[in-house]
């Protein structure tokens, strides 16, 4: 975050007219957040009544765009890639000179002085949280898009998968909702098994209808083509498993579903023999929301995203990297795997000097390889474990013996 003060003086000879004062924009910004304050009397709306200091406010980018215009309702502005104050218009930000306009309404005898606080936020990775199964009543759930995204963005989460039924319909009308990014999502229902395609509004080339291996095959292949990808949905769950055989037709693994119970101890394990045999999958969660009220809650579990921005495709290029991992809530414990350069999904090369770095809110964790499990004590949410040479690393959190969070591995 990058910071400037102006400070600026309206005499009153100012008073009835609008003009522009500018600032200098860096480059890489995401957004820009202009609050502003001025000597008024009284408060409320003794303001209005009395003759008092009334400045307005709106603003234009570095090529003389106009953005917004909010008078003096609001005392902090902004403008930004992917979300903005409303009456502003969302955009990439552009470096150079922008300006403020500004309103100089009612303006006392000796003048007003206004000060001007810039906040500049920069482009970067962040950690964004979301669920990635959600169903709306465009299939069997009992809230409208619109409701999942308010109630999404109460409970404090950055993105959502709305994964219908065999149903892509809603993906070519998705609300908007500042603040929370909506990723395309179908999940495949089949009596074999349910997988999600994310990332493409129609993953089919006509309809979700396969009734051979073959078939399956041919519409995977389609739905890759079209840029999806595909996540293997509660495999081992007792009521609808993953059925087909064939382990290479989904991305990535959704490891937990919805409350911590057999069912996703039995798909964290299955996971984790894969990653034995050498396949390199992501994992991930999603809560498989279908109404309030019930067993399975929106935001459990999430799936924490390192992510360099929160445009859907950002996202789910980090979630197909492996630069994420699965815990039970927005507040729950948070993990970061590093080795050297390398990160969460990475391939790195084995050193025997290299320490493998955890980073971790939680204080016990259990480390996987495919070798061992074992556990290991955070200080200061920080942990360095000299690793022999495997396949792979991961860590899980426990709270007692129930599984609180995962994380994806490191390969080698």
């Amino acid at each position: 975050m990058i910071h400037i003060i102006l400070h600026h003086h309206i005499s009153k000879d100012k008073e009835g007219q609008y003009y522009t004062i500018s600032f200098d924009v860096p480059e890489n910004v995401e957004k820009i957040t202009v609050s502003y304050d001025y000597f008024r009397k009284g408060k409320g709306f003794i303001s209005d009544l009395k003759p008092s200091n009334t400045v307005d406010i709106g603003l234009e980018d570095e090529k003389g765009n106009f953005l917004g215009w909010s008078g003096s309702a609001h005392k902090s502005v902004s403008v930004g890639e992917y979300d903005s104050s409303p009456g502003y218009l969302c955009q990439p930000i552009g470096s150079g000179k922008w300006k403020i306009i500004v309103g100089a309404y009612h303006i006392m005898p000796e003048g007003v002085d206004v000060t001007y606080n810039i906040d500049f936020k920069l482009k970067g990775e962040r950690l964004l949280f979301g669920d990635l199964h959600i169903h709306t009543t465009a299939s069997d759930g009992k809230l409208s898009a619109y409701e999942i995204g308010v109630f999404a963005k109460s409970r404090g989460l950055d993105f959502v998968a709305l994964a219908n039924h065999n149903n892509f319909s809603e993906n070519f009308s998705l609300p908007h909702i500042d603040g929370l990014t909506f990723v395309p999502a179908v999940e495949w229902t089949h009596y074999k098994g349910h997988m999600n395609f994310f990332g493409v509004a129609n993953p089919f080339e006509n309809s979700f209808v396969a009734n051979t291996k073959e078939e399956m095959q041919s519409l995977i292949s389609k739905a890759r083509s079209k840029g999806a990808v595909i996540s293997v949905n509660h495999p081992k769950c007792r009521f609808c498993p993953y059925l087909w055989e064939d382990e290479n037709a989904f991305d990535m693994v959704e490891i937990w579903n919805g409350p911590m119970r057999k069912t996703n101890t039995d798909g964290i394990k299955w996971w984790t023999y894969m990653l034995c045999s050498g396949r390199r999958l992501p994992a991930v969660g999603g809560s498989d929301f279908h109404k309030p009220k019930g067993f399975v809650r929106l935001g459990n579990p999430v799936t924490g995203v390192y992510s360099k921005s929160p445009a859907p495709e950002d996202i789910l290029d980090a979630v197909k990297n492996g630069r994420c991992f699965v815990s039970e809530s927005v507040d729950g414990v948070r993990l970061n795997l590093k080795y050297g350069e390398f990160s969460m999904g990475d391939v790195a090369k084995y050193g025997t000097d290299i320490p493998l770095v955890i980073e971790s809110n939680a204080k016990n964790l259990v480390i996987v390889t495919d070798k061992c499990e074992r556990n290991i004590n955070l200080a200061d949410g920080r942990a360095e474990i000299k690793l022999e040479k495997v396949k792979f690393a991961y860590v899980k959190a426990l709270k007692g013996k129930r599984i609180t969070a995962v994380s994806n591995p490191i390969y080698f």
